[in-house]
């Protein structure tokens, strides 16, 4: 029998919602019966979004992922949504995130805070905070209604290059091996209290990501030739549904998905 793979009732928090993979994986809970807050910079996009998926279930908080007021604002919005009595989102998908092409030799130093800001610092306030709400929200209820009463999922984005060091990416990709590293610690101090937190490693996936980190067209038109056909962002947003599908007792904690023929990184 195939799993049901509803998320009717669940209530996300979705950031880098406004292209590529945050934007898939918005799209895909959404049709899956979730309520999202979306977050991006681009609050134009969001609105128009926000539209297309309903304005009754999605609401859109823009702004910066590492300003703890609009972290603060995104995890408000989904209280507000979530009707009465109000409760704190159980499904945050910590998402958006920069590259940068280049290694430690030769990358743009003066997008260097930028992306260690947007990466690590705003992937690790979106975390705290989105944990320390659902270890009230769990706290607060009767021991009847706690864990593993329902799921309460945290899904961080991380990438192949944090798990193997490319000196294609290096820099970037050290701030994926540090997202790694906190991320796994972080799921050995919240799973006994009931919430899963996730990694999820891509490999190539094609979206606008490699527009924005200055990768060189014609270099990655040679990696599709050699390892194509590469992931696309509806692939990366199923498996976070599957993710969060499960039932609470199991836990997806660390998911690695590349295209069939990329042999590195």
């Amino acid at each position: 029998m195939a799993q049901d793979l509803t998320l009717r009732g669940r209530l996300a928090v979705v950031t880098g919602a406004s292209a590529g993979i945050g934007l898939a994986i918005t799209r895909d809970l959404v049709a899956r019966g979730a309520s999202c807050v979306i977050n991006a910079r681009r609050e134009s996009v969001l609105a128009d979004l926000a539209r297309e998926l309903g304005d009754e279930g999605v609401r859109a908080v823009p702004g910066d992922c590492a300003d703890p007021g609009v972290i603060d604002a995104m995890l408000d919005a989904a209280r507000e949504v979530s009707g009465h009595p109000p409760r704190e989102a159980d499904l945050v998908v910590v998402n958006a995130g920069r590259g940068l092409r280049g290694s430690v030799l030769d990358s743009d130093t003066a997008q260097w805070a930028e992306v260690l800001r947007t990466n690590v610092l705003g992937a690790a306030l979106m975390l705290r905070a989105a944990a320390n709400r659902m270890l009230a929200d769990i706290a607060a209820r009767a021991p009847a209604d706690r864990a593993p009463g329902r799921p309460r999922d945290i899904v961080v984005l991380g990438s192949t290059v944090g798990r193997h060091v490319s000196p294609f990416s290096s820099m970037y990709g050290a701030t994926k091996f540090a997202v790694h590293g906190m991320v796994e610690a972080a799921r050995r101090e919240l799973g006994p209290g009931g919430i899963r937190l996730t990694l999820v490693e891509p490999g190539f996936v094609e979206s606008e990501f490699q527009g924005v980190a200055g990768y060189d067209p014609a270099w990655f038109a040679q990696v599709k030739a050699r390892i194509g056909p590469v992931l696309a962002p509806p692939d990366v947003a199923r498996l976070v549904s599957f993710i969060a599908a499960q039932p609470p007792h199991v836990h997806v904690n660390d998911v690695v998905i590349r295209p069939t023929r990329q042999d590195y990184p």
